[in-house]
């Protein structure tokens, strides 16, 4: 069953964010919480028990126990495969943490409930469904944009929709009205000149129903996130006719690494060295895409093969990482975007609101 999402919406977010320059890393080349925490498996622990560590944030080594921090983690998200990596490979303990992953199912907005209110003290989500309850108030603050790459628009190849302004008159299946994915193709419309609110149609249906409603003409194209978006695309030969990295958004992220304000505030050193450890997980996993998806395979649920895994690591940018002015610059690109399509308040103030909830991580 579709249900039909009414304009207008102030759903959460999307990108379109243009990258004036790029910063290529070289670091490491060589919903709701319902579930509880995910214990480590021995191969883990063990990574852990061993080697020295980093003083969390200085580059010393530890001489102390390492800080624990708990770290919301959505394992159905092929694009936060670092953070697996991160655990197998040491480079949390390098860092001088502790990071005791929560296992997490759901939207990304509650994830990001999961981090204002306590209950985790980062993780990875979508910067274009986070801005909007940051603009309202929720206690989270912005460290690392971690890569690109994780929105496919497709149709069938006889549709006739070759590009983003094919879609006006169109029905569109997204997942919620508050979809991300739903908000960066409105902006993709809505710079073409075309009303996402009123010439666009879109229909709410679960994303492994996605291809069904286009097989059945109950829509005529789908606009949906990896893994499920690039799976549909390869499994059922459809048509990919637009991404988030096309043209001027190539070098756009898309996910970034928040923290929970409390947690900035009260331990900054820890929370600096969790972010420089997801940069380096980014960079090893860009750099070893084969290797990275044979590590994040197994929390993978649906027996989704390692090679697909593999190829869609490879389809996403995670050798772009920002942070400081870049990623500042970058959402404030996002909330200006979002403000077109009324999703934030157009009395918001960008600069104020970005230097606001984006922090800084030194080099």
């Amino acid at each position: 069953m579709s249900k039909r999402i009414s304009p207008p919406f102030s759903a959460l977010l999307t990108p379109a964010s243009r990258r004036s320059f790029l910063r290529r890393s070289a670091i490491g080349l060589g919903s709701m919480l319902g579930a509880g925490a995910l214990g480590l498996s021995g191969m883990e622990r063990s990574v852990f028990a061993g080697g020295s560590a980093q003083a969390a944030g200085t580059g010393e080594e530890a001489t102390g126990p390492l800080e624990e921090v708990h770290l919301a983690w959505d394992q159905v998200e092929v694009c936060q495969a670092p953070i697996s990596v991160a655990l197998q490979r040491g480079m949390f303990a390098r860092y001088g943490l502790d990071v005791k992953p929560i296992k997490f199912t759901g939207s990304t907005d509650q994830l990001l409930q999961a981090i204002a209110t306590g209950k985790a003290d980062g993780g990875i989500g979508m910067a274009l469904r986070w801005l909007k309850p940051l603009e309202q108030g929720f206690d989270v603050v912005l460290t690392v944009g971690t890569h690109g790459g994780c929105m496919r628009l497709l149709s069938a190849p006889d549709s006739g929709i070759t590009s983003v302004a094919d879609l006006k008159g169109k029905k569109v299946a997204v997942t919620d009205a508050a979809s991300p994915v739903r908000n960066y193709f409105s902006i993709r419309a809505a710079k073409l000149g075309i009303n996402p609110e009123t010439e666009i149609e879109w229909l709410q249906f679960p994303a492994d129903l996605f291809s069904q409603a286009l097989k059945k003409g109950e829509v005529q194209a789908i606009a949906g996130n990896d893994p499920q978006a690039y799976i549909q695309w390869k499994r059922d030969g459809l048509v990919q006719v637009a991404t988030n990295l096309d043209g001027p958004d190539k070098h756009a992220v898309c996910c970034v690494m928040g923290l929970g304000g409390h947690f900035w505030r009260d331990r900054p050193k820890v929370a600096i060295a969790l972010s420089k450890a997801i940069i380096e997980a980014q960079a090893w996993t860009a750099a070893h895409p084969d290797e990275a998806a044979k590590i994040f395979a197994p929390y993978v649920p649906g027996n989704v093969p390692v090679e697909t895994i593999a190829a869609i690591l490879r389809s996403q940018t995670h050798e772009l990482h920002s942070t400081g002015a870049l990623l500042r610059q970058e959402i404030a690109t996002f909330v200006n975007d979002l403000k077109l399509i009324h999703v934030i308040n157009p009395t918001t103030n960008t600069q104020a609101f970005v230097d606001k909830i984006v922090v800084d991580v030194p080099a």
